[in-house]
């Protein structure tokens, strides 16, 4: 089985993640948001109204993905 990560209602499979943007304003008054891209192109970009609790969201992200590539290497 391989690891997953749940964030904004969807669970990510870490191996599958190649890309996290940096944190950036939203469109429309929507807070701030960023990015994560997979292997096959697609993209979800996360949102949340406040700053702080983006940069929670997005640096426990980098470091679950941290800890998955220190397991399989």
């Amino acid at each position: 089985m391989q690891p997953t990560y749940d964030i904004a209602g969807f669970t990510l499979v870490l191996s599958k993640i190649t890309l996290i943007s940096a944190i950036f304003e939203a469109e429309n008054n929507e807070g701030w948001q960023f990015n994560i891209r997979f292997v096959s192109g697609e993209k979800i970009a996360v949102k949340q109204p406040d700053r702080a609790r983006i940069s929670l969201d997005r640096d426990l992200l980098v470091q679950a993905i941290n800890q998955y590539s220190g397991e399989s290497t």
